[in-house]
């Protein structure tokens, strides 16, 4: 039988997990073992003895890693996971390697194959393990923006919703896709002025039907973008590109113009971010103040409420994880031409052109990587 390995995360305030005890007797039911670290629910409110009752076994952290065929995480491996990595495991995560290339480099030296929950897409475009995790962020990142406004937190003292009488705050949210669409959705809800901007006109007319007219929607080209950001009170970066590192769509010159007190949330950070100011930081000392201007730039938004990330993530991701553990990754892979596309690295080779271009490195086909032998689990 093969099994499922879910180890506690290590990023700092993450508390997410990668498999809830609905997800464990889904697991079960299709034949596949899992084992979870001790403990690694406990961020999520979910406790060893929930997922007992749901048929796991709860082991420690190098049990987690030697016993596995296929480890599930929630995030990119950090340091002292990634001397746990051994070849032929498969790893399953959100791996955003054109951020992290030095995590690429260890998992290429040890031959795991990696799939990326970010590179997983549909025929249409869509990312369905993405998807789930934008709509948290992209939701969150307004109540961030709207905290960091307030003037004891350095912000401009700015309600953004404003009050008969007074002019709402200014919502700049940049890029349509699930996150920018989610933030600029809330940030309508409690009666902002909300300006979004993607370059997909076509995105642009299905918000604006479904909106009518609560969203203002722009064109993005430089000129707009630079007008926009001088003129907002929080602008919001939610910039995408599948698997490759984010554009720069905001110069530091345009962050220099912005309102004294004025706030970022580049929500694009875990790609690299489409700021040019920002930089990561964490939970824990999540913003900063640079040319007058507070950033926030935490790459894992959605730990912050992990309890209903965690579940929005396993309602998404578990019928891939079922898969290519009962399956293998050949034969997952070739069922599903969605999950192929999500494998990031296989046999020391980088298998997804977009990943690739970003860390500078050739593309491998997955069918030319795979055909040195089939590393996914039995």
């Amino acid at each position: 039988m093969p099994t499922i390995g879910v180890p506690r995360e290590l990023k700092t305030d993450e508390n997410r997990v990668a498999i809830t005890p609905d997800g464990v007797r889904e697991a079960q039911a299709a034949g596949v073992d899992v084992i979870v670290e001790e403990g690694a629910g406990l961020g999520s409110s979910i406790t060893d003895d929930e997922y007992r009752a749901a048929g796991a076994s709860i082991v420690s952290t190098s049990e987690v890693w030697e016993r596995a065929d296929l480890v599930c995480k929630v995030k990119e491996p950090q340091p002292e996971e990634l001397d746990q990595m051994r070849p032929g495991l498969v790893l399953l995560t959100y791996l955003h390697l054109a951020a992290y290339p030095e995590v690429a480099d260890a998992l290429l030296d040890r031959q795991v194959t990696a799939v990326g929950y970010e590179t997983v897409q549909l025929p249409d475009g869509a990312l369905p393990l993405l998807a789930p995790m934008s709509e948290v962020a992209g939701r969150m990142a307004v109540q961030i923006g709207a905290n960091c406004l307030e003037r004891h937190n350095g912000g401009r003292g700015v309600l953004l919703g404003g009050v008969p009488g007074v002019r709402p705050g200014r919502v700049v949210v940049i890029g349509a896709g699930n996150v920018g669409w989610n933030a600029a959705w809330l940030a309508a809800g409690i009666e902002a002025d909300v300006h979004l901007l993607d370059k997909d006109i076509d995105r642009l007319r299905f918000v604006d039907q479904i909106h009518r007219g609560r969203i203002t929607t722009l064109a993005s080209n430089r000129g707009a973008v630079e007008r926009a950001v001088a003129e907002a009170d929080l602008v919001i970066g939610a910039v995408l590109v599948p698997g490759g590192r984010a554009p720069t769509v905001v110069t530091e010159d345009m962050v220099r113009a912005m309102k004294p007190g004025s706030v970022i949330v580049d929500i694009a950070i875990d790609q690299g971010g489409c700021v040019e100011t920002s930089r990561e930081t964490t939970h824990a000392e999540p913003t900063y103040e640079h040319h007058g201007v507070i950033h926030y730039a935490v790459g894992n938004i959605p730990g912050a409420v992990p309890n209903t990330s965690t579940h929005a993530l396993t309602n998404a991701t578990l019928p891939y994880l079922i898969d290519l553990a009962r399956l293998g990754l050949a034969a997952a892979g070739a069922a599903d031409p969605a999950l192929a596309a999500g494998v990031n690295i296989h046999n020391g080779h980088v298998t997804n052109p977009a990943v690739a271009e970003a860390l500078g490195r050739p593309a491998v086909d997955l069918e030319v990587a795979l055909s040195g032998g089939d590393a996914g689990p039995r």
